[in-house]
């Protein structure tokens, strides 16, 4: 009877540490995706920020000279 009760224990033991690895694991993968996903929305959010100013120097420029666009190309005969 000692036996099946240390056996029944050992088992509830080693499931408990397979539970408890699963579960490190699982927080490793969690905190290095969230790393990852991180360091992809700085990027993006940088790449946006450049893009935004960009137009507005764009829209600057055209709003200072607005006829930029509408010289048509002299030809000289």
């Amino acid at each position: 009877m000692l036996i099946v009760v240390v056996i029944v224990l050992v088992v509830a033991l080693l499931l408990a540490a397979d539970r408890v690895v699963k579960v490190t694991k699982r927080t490793r993968r969690r905190k290095e995706v969230g790393r990852r996903l991180g360091a992809v929305t700085a990027a993006a959010d940088d790449r946006n920020r450049r893009r935004k100013a960009a137009a507005e120097v764009s829209g600057a420029l055209t709003s200072v000279i607005p006829a930029i666009g509408d010289l048509e190309t002299r030809h000289v005969e």
